[in-house]
């Protein structure tokens, strides 16, 4: 057995993900009147990002069953000692990953959230998974929270903001990522300009896209 398929983890992530089956953005009356023109134009925005994500602060916005799996594979696979994550919301990805540290000998995952209701939320989860002790939630605006103490070498890094900014903090840490290091960009569908730099091996990665909502690159320099 594995920390992500024993107790007190896999019992608490198939609560989870039924309960964000249940409150998907998309059952409300005010999101399902919103036009898909509307929609894009928001989660591409670097201006009402932030406006837009408080709309959000009740809803998990969680990756797919399958998506945490594979975040919770490459971590173990690469041997991830150090996690950068953007976007905690209710820190089901993090389970995933801080999982996986567990179960490589330890380590330390930063994450940051800005809204302080999900770091409540995700922080609760991660008390409950017997791992908050392996991260370190920065309240706040990734933009300033990635900035600073930030560790000399990063193993893995995961994109699951506001999309708008994935080439933004991309910047930020890109210095630390080793060679072999993965970063995972979910609905990157939503960043072309991020896209458009993983996937040009003359930026230093090599990027595939998993399944219809995930990019995984490796950094190659």
């Amino acid at each position: 057995m594995t920390t992500l398929t024993a107790t007190p983890v896999a019992p608490l992530l198939d609560r989870l993900f039924v309960e964000a089956d249940m409150a998907s953005p998309e059952m409300t009356a005010e999101f399902a009147a919103m036009d898909r023109n509307d929609v894009d134009r928001l989660m591409r925005s670097k201006t009402t990002y932030r406006a837009f994500y408080e709309r959000l602060k009740d809803f998990p916005l969680p990756v797919s069953r399958e998506g945490g799996r594979l975040l919770y594979m490459l971590a173990r696979g690469c041997g991830a000692k150090t996690i950068v994550e953007f976007g905690t919301s209710f820190g089901i990805s993090t389970v995933h990953l801080a999982a996986a540290l567990r179960d490589n000998g330890g380590g330390r995952l930063i994450t940051s959230e800005f809204e302080p209701s999900k770091v409540v939320r995700a922080t609760a989860n991660l008390m409950a998974a017997g791992l908050a002790d392996l991260v370190e939630i920065r309240e706040g605006d990734a933009l300033q929270t990635l900035a600073i103490d930030m560790p000399e070498r990063i193993d893995l890094l995961l994109l699951d903001g506001a999309k708008a900014l994935y080439a933004d903090i991309l910047d930020l840490v890109e210095h630390a990522l080793r060679p072999g290091a993965f970063v995972i960009a979910d609905n990157a569908d939503y960043s072309p300009d991020y896209l458009a730099r993983v996937r040009d091996p003359a930026n230093g990665y090599l990027s595939v896209p998993f399944g219809e909502d995930i990019e995984v690159s490796m950094r190659i320099a």
